[in-house]
């Protein structure tokens, strides 16, 4: 188990049947789930499976329905017991845990969001959001000021006081997102928690987890039907089949390389702006200067010899600096003392590596020339076209074609 993940899942079976070693007999045998149904009339709601969380990641599991991702996700704190395998948090296996212990596990380890608000109507925000840790026998004053803490992380501080009739049906998810984690909970399980909202505050609530997410880096397992949804929060995502595993990725992987059919058929038609970024797009295949070495008269002759038009000036650690154009050159090599500096385009503003390319194909558009990618620390990472941006975004259509 390394050191960076939180949650290992190995082997796991959950047989629905008044006789799972049977089933689990003949599942070694070689049958597949339908035989065994049509044999035993046992269903294997999940079948072998085995993946790592990731401290501090959102990991997404996705299915259709009856693919068994919420059997999964019951099983990883036992609202739903396995029938085999291993569910292993920070070196302790839960599928082995006694009731005792396995109690005192959720208090302080776990939480779970579910799709329903489950909101008690006579109690007010702040109550509905201090109610776990009242279970949990925190005195008073503790567990009012952990849900106060909890409701100013979700944007609620000024609705403590408020009953659930007086909220939205996003405001009140929010309670419900702010109750798991009052709990300050390790690992924190959501099941298919936005998918009873409007497609409006879905997205909103989407926008709150992820901008959460970059403040807290909780360890977050979120079940989703919705592509979409997984490709925006998902660090990784497994997508599920019969209550298999089929494929676990981040986004970009599984979009470029689906495990099967089934995986594919996910991703046709995906909007795929939405999931690759500047720096899966970018390229090094124009003109770089360094810019200790750079005058004026050898970025015109480099450009010249390239035959481009522009040239990207970055120093000996390839942190960028500026870009300049050949018109922007002559003009400089016509004044008293030409200074590479001051033939630096204005207003090409580098683009993040992590952005994703729906939202900088206006800026692209309209830019002079490709415009430059950077990484977290400003190191150059490649520059992104309008010629590169088109042929990533008719990728998908062509392979659907």
């Amino acid at each position: 188990m390394s050191k960076t993940d939180k949650l290992v899942v190995r082997n796991l079976f959950k047989v629905f049947g008044d006789h799972p070693d049977q089933a689990m007999d003949l599942y070694r045998q070689g049958l597949d789930k339908a035989a065994i149904f049509d044999r035993t009339g046992m269903t294997l709601g999940v079948v072998d499976a085995s993946f790592t969380v990731r401290e501090g990641e959102i990991f997404v599991v996705m299915g259709l329905s009856g693919s068994g991702k919420s059997t999964l996700v019951r099983m990883l704190n036992r609202l739903i017991d396995p029938t085999a395998g291993e569910i292993i948090v920070d070196g302790s296996d839960i599928a082995k845990m006694k009731t005792r212990e396995l109690t005192e596990f959720r208090r302080k380890y776990i939480s779970m969001v579910f799709q329903s608000f489950a909101l008690m109507p006579h109690l007010t925000v702040l109550q509905n959001t201090a109610f776990g840790l009242e279970l949990s026998g925190v005195v008073t004053a503790e567990r009012e000021q952990r849900a106060m803490t909890a409701l100013e992380q979700v944007g609620l501080a000024a609705n403590a006081q408020s009953y659930p009739n007086e909220l939205s049906g996003g405001m009140q998810q929010r309670v419900g997102l702010a109750r798991a984690l009052a709990n300050d909970p390790s690992i924190m399980l959501m099941d298919e928690a936005f998918s009873a909202l409007d497609p409006l505050i879905r997205s909103e609530m989407q926008d709150e987890l992820v901008a959460l997410q970059e403040e807290q880096k909780r360890t977050i397992v979120f079940i989703s039907h919705d592509l979409d949804e997984a490709m925006r929060i998902g660090d990784r995502i497994a997508i599920m089949e019969g209550g298999r595993v089929v494929q676990v990725g981040t986004p970009d992987e599984i979009l470029n390389n689906p495990a099967d059919d089934y995986v594919k058929s996910f991703f046709r038609g995906v909007n795929v702006s939405n999931v690759l970024t500047a720096g899966d797009v970018a390229v090094k295949q124009d003109v770089i200067m360094v810019e200790r070495d750079g005058t004026v008269r050898a970025a015109l002759q480099r450009i010249g010899r390239a035959g481009r038009d522009f040239a990207y000036v970055v120093d000996r650690r390839q942190r960028y600096h500026g870009v300049v154009s050949v018109a922007s050159l002559e003009a400089e090599s016509h004044t008293p003392h030409p200074d590479l500096h001051n033939a630096f385009l204005p207003g090409v503003e580098p683009i993040r590596a992590d952005t994703s390319i729906g939202e900088i194909i206006g800026l692209v558009a309209q830019a002079p020339c490709g415009l430059p990618v950077l990484d977290e620390a400003g190191v150059y990472k490649g520059v992104v076209s309008r010629a590169l941006l088109l042929e990533a975004l008719n990728r998908e259509g062509a392979e659907n074609g």
